[in-house]
């Protein structure tokens, strides 16, 4: 044994032919050179008795000399001799445990596809399946691919647990269609699909955002007369309604549910919550979780962040807060996704001073504040019109502590330094982010373009959205609306003209603000027929004209068009869909007091006051400045 050692770790690295050649040796000998010493040698010399033999467990065990000949040799002439030598039988429990042992994939490959060849032996769904979780293991998908292919077309019998780990496996590689493709051909052709089938079909469709098929999967789950939805298919069916906006069916879904004697899981009344605050039924969502609590289901962290959300969305910033402290009461730990949402609901609502107080006691709650935390903090920072010194002295704290900014975190500063005119030090910030190797963000170059062009910088915030053009090879359409509205505010018709057509060539499709931001360089150089035009055009490509597109045609027309055919406009807006709101009354109300109908516009300040809306001080004294003007034609010698 020694000598047979030593020669072969001489194979191993010696380049000599003579070493390199293949040492003959008998079955007999392969196996012998794997000998286990130990109890079993021991035991040799005493007597066994047959019924002893037969019920030794480990008898069963696949024998440790084949896999080390399997790990030495991997699979092939030596192996198969040591199966023969050890009278392996070669049955569907053998395969099974080859499968299971720790040796190279291409080995378990090779012994299953030898073993599918041999006289009387076929695979069944138990050696199929260990070969796919061995190959799925491996992130061989194309052969787990061909595996399981080999399966649905061989004669093995499978069962619905079977097809339901076949999805999940094919679901976790993101072979959707693959997975649809085999669920239907064993539907068909196999096994009849489960409630527990049908489950994984859909949670895996939901996972990847294939919302529309679990409706149709429903469907078919209860059509099979004998398959019948349960709390996880009505939580997966809820779910996907309420991503896809069809808040109604995913109500009646609930109902259904509760009709059919099935309990709402604490998720499934989050996601109702959710939808009836996305509806503005801050009342009925509220009733949801006084029902959850008469049922017996605890609110968990998720219920309580959809309320305060909610609740926050909804103005009722104190309610969020009261909720909040309750929780605590209760004895309902927060997590990190709740307390960023609380601060950015308190930031929201000016309460800079209880957003900080919750900051500071993220450490008590046992939740370390990350870059979400960070970034709502420095966001209501400059929501709280607070001292842009403070901003920048949170972003050096969110550093010293350890917490990585993002391409938002710079985002948020270089917005928040244009707006209060400090474009420079927003520049900065964006060289900044192109020295840390962030992509350009096209939301930061938008905010320095713009508070470039504020600052009447027209040549630096050209040269800007060149640059991010030169970086993605096109801009967004915010981008472009930026870059067109300064160009028409800078005379620069022309280009802004070339940048709206550019951008149509790019197939990149003209927003509400763009064409807005077209429509007023237009009425700013008189161009109002023109303008009128592009509002037409915007609705017939598709584009819905907002108020504020409105207002730009009326302005245009206040000025320089006269007061019948802006107050033509005017009423016409009266009677559509999108009403008047104070900017367009104010923009009649001078001019009709530049056109000296005093009369009308009294009238119109009354019909503002009923609405609610109050006249601007500009307006207000451009017609006391008018009035006045009229008293001194009728006394000229006072």
């Amino acid at each position: 044994m020694m000598v047979l050692g030593s020669i072969a770790s001489k194979r191993c690295i010696s380049t000599l032919s003579c070493l390199c050649q293949r040492i003959k040796q008998t079955e007999n000998e392969i196996v012998h050179m794997f000998q286990l010493s130990g109890p079993i040698d021991e035991m040799r010399n005493f007597p066994v008795s047959k019924k002893f033999a037969r019920k030794d467990t480990s008898s069963r065990k696949l024998d440790e000399r084949f896999i080390r000949i399997l790990k030495i040799f991997k699979w092939g002439p030596d192996a198969e001799k040591a199966l023969e030598v050890l009278k392996m039988r070669v049955d569907h429990r053998l395969v099974h445990q080859v499968l299971n042992i720790d040796v190279e994939i291409n080995v378990k490959i090779q012994f299953f596809k030898w073993a599918g060849r041999r006289r009387n032996f076929e695979h069944n769904s138990t050696t199929y399946m260990a070969l796919i979780r061995c190959l799925d293991e491996a992130r061989m998908i194309g052969e787990m691919w061909k595996s399981i292919q080999d399966m649905v077309r061989s004669t093995c019998v499978m069962g619905p647990s079977v097809l339901s780990e076949i999805v999940n496996i094919l679901g976790k590689a993101k072979m959707v269609n693959k997975a649809l493709s085999i669920f239907y051909q064993i539907k068909s052709r196999k096994c009849k699909p489960t409630a527990n089938t049908y489950n994984s079909m859909i949670l895996m469709l939901m996972q990847e955002g294939y919302y529309e098929k679990i409706h149709e999967l429903y469907n078919e789950m209860c059509n099979e007369g004998n398959c019948f939805p349960d709390t996880v298919t009505y939580s997966a069916l809820i779910s996907a309604f309420g991503k896809l906006g069809r808040d109604i069916s995913a109500i009646r879904l609930f109902d259904e549910m509760k009709e059919n004697g099935l309990q709402p899981t604490a998720k499934i009344y989050t996601t109702l919550v959710s939808i009836y605050f996305k509806l503005g039924e801050v009342e009925k969502a509220l009733g949801l979780v006084q029902e959850m609590k008469g049922k017996g289901c605890a609110l968990t962290v998720y219920t309580y962040t959809e309320l305060i959300k909610g609740l926050g969305r909804a103005g009722r910033v104190e309610d969020a807060y009261g909720l909040f402290m309750n929780m605590l009461k209760e004895g309902c730990k927060p997590d990190i996704v709740l307390i960023n949402n609380l601060i950015n609901v308190l930031g929201r609502a000016g309460r800079l001073e209880d957003a900080l107080k919750l900051f500071n006691k993220m450490e008590a709650l046992q939740c370390k504040p990350n870059v979400v935390t960070y970034n709502t903090v420095i966001k209501s920072l400059f929501e709280s019109k607070a001292p842009a010194s403070e901003a920048s002295a949170w972003f050096e704290k969110m550093k010293a502590n350890g917490v990585l900014p993002s391409p938002f975190t710079y985002s948020i500063l270089i917005d928040g330094f244009c707006k209060t005119n400090r474009v420079e030090k927003a520049h900065l910030l964006l060289e900044e982010m192109e020295e840390k190797g962030f992509p350009p963000c096209p939301a930061a170059y938008c905010s320095l373009i713009n508070g470039y062009g504020k600052a009447k910088r027209y040549e630096a915030a050209n040269e800007l959205f060149l640059e991010l053009k030169e970086y993605c090879g096109c801009s967004s359409a915010r981008v472009y609306a930026v870059m067109i509205k300064h160009f028409g505010k800078c005379g620069r018709l022309s280009d802004a003209v070339d940048l709206f057509n550019e951008m149509k060539k790019l197939r990149c499709k003209p927003d509400v603000y763009t064409y807005n931001a077209l429509m007023s360089g237009m009425v700013r150089v008189g161009m109002i027929d023109d303008a009128y035009s592009l509002l037409r055009r915007m609705e017939e490509d598709g584009c819905v004209p907002d108020i504020n597109s409105h207002n730009i045609i009326l302005n245009g027309l206040a000025k320089s068009g006269g007061p019948k055919r802006a107050m033509e406009i005017f009423t016409k807006m009266q009677h559509s869909e999108i009403k008047p709101d104070a900017v367009s009354y104010n923009t009649i109300l001078g001019c009709l007091s530049r056109a000296g109908m005093f009369e009308e516009a009294a009238r119109l300040m009354k019909d503002m006051n009923a609405k609610g809306f109050e006249y601007d001080q500009i307006t207000y004294s451009s017609i006391l400045e008018a009035v006045g003007k009229v008293d001194e034609d009728r006394n000229p010698t006072l």
